[in-house]
């Protein structure tokens, strides 16, 4: 059903109060939903709060504050106190971007933290200050490695941002065929997977959600993705993760901003990298009625006409539980 953005802010504010969440934490976490769905990721927008109130059911706790555990002049450890990533990524970011500020990276590691979200609204967030954004997360080993069947590291999305002298050039991917947050919304709205990207527990190929839940994701890109969600899920360890989380629990995220004064003038860098973008744009195509498009100019796009259009569509299934949750606030 389609429903307005502000009914849809309204709504997550409402249903992240109704889970304990101040009304502070209740606009961090909104505001990256929001995101989600007006990029076109329904699966990581307003349906997420129910995967939240999911995980807080079976550990009812919204967690402690974060605390510094390790710091130095461009680096610092978090330790997130079990809270959902989409706070601890935040503070984690703005913790990097004023350590860079100040001496031209900020290295920012934490753990002890679950759900992440997209790491694009991270990235997007350092390149707004003109920094280069390099940014990993590892995650319960719900993905398979390359000839195996059984979960050996997360969907484990890695992401590098680039400033520029428009929107800015940003590369996020996951390593496995379907997320995590995928499968759970086929869940919800009973619909079956693709094929080819899940095994059930006893590792034969499944279609089913559930199934596909209590066994393993198929990774993506053979041995080139599984070698990528080996080095995230060892890059979250370096965060601070155990190297194999537990299920939504203790996940590793790092970030690091770069300034690029650095190593060259930073205006020159922007209009290279928007200099670059067109000359990716401006290749032979294929197919005249397929364009080549840079990183992150699709969602961003699609973000645009949204906020115009001042609306977005969400599964009915999704709207009628994120009400009910929200109505539970006022019982």
């Amino acid at each position: 059903m389609k429903i307005s953005l502000e009914r849809a802010e309204q709504l997550a504010h409402e249903s992240l109060g109704a889970l304990g969440y101040s009304a502070q934490d209740s606009r961090t976490i909104a505001r990256h939903l929001i995101d989600c769905e007006l990029r076109g990721l329904d699966y990581g927008g307003l349906a997420r709060i129910l995967s939240i109130a999911d995980r807080l059911a079976a550990n009812p706790s919204t967690g402690r504050p974060t605390r510094v555990t390790r710091e130095s002049p461009v680096s610092a450890q978090l330790d997130g106190g079990d809270r959902v990533g989409y706070l601890v990524a935040s503070e984690a970011t703005q913790m990097a971007i004023e350590k860079a500020r100040a001496s031209g990276i900020g290295a920012v590691g934490a753990n002890n933290t679950w759900y992440t979200g997209m790491l694009s609204h991270y990235a997007e967030q350092v390149a707004a200050e003109g920094m280069v954004a390099v940014i990993a997360s590892n995650a319960t080993p719900w993905v398979a490695p390359v000839g195996g069947s059984e979960g050996r590291f997360g969907t484990n999305p890695m992401c590098f941002g680039f400033p520029s002298e428009g929107v800015p050039l940003i590369w996020d991917i996951g390593v496995s065929e379907i997320i995590h947050a995928q499968v759970v919304m086929a869940r919800r709205t009973g619909q079956p997977l693709p094929a080819g990207v899940a095994y059930d527990a006893g590792g034969r190929p499944t279609r089913d959600p559930a199934a596909a839940l209590a066994g393993s994701f198929v990774n993506w890109g053979g041995h080139k993705g599984s070698g990528l969600g080996i080095v995230v899920q060892l890059l979250g360890v370096l965060a601070g993760s155990p190297i194999l989380p537990g299920d939504l629990q203790d996940f590793g995220f790092l970030v690091i901003g770069i300034r690029p004064d650095l190593f060259v003038d930073p205006q020159a860098f922007r209009a290279s990298v928007s200099e670059y973008a067109a000359q990716i744009r401006a290749t032979r195509r294929l197919d005249d009625g397929v364009p080549v498009r840079v990183p992150f100019e699709r969602s961003a796009a699609l973000r645009a006409e949204r906020l115009t259009s001042g609306s977005i569509d969400v599964a009915d299934v999704v709207y009628a539980a994120v009400v009910d949750l929200a109505k539970s606030a006022a019982r």
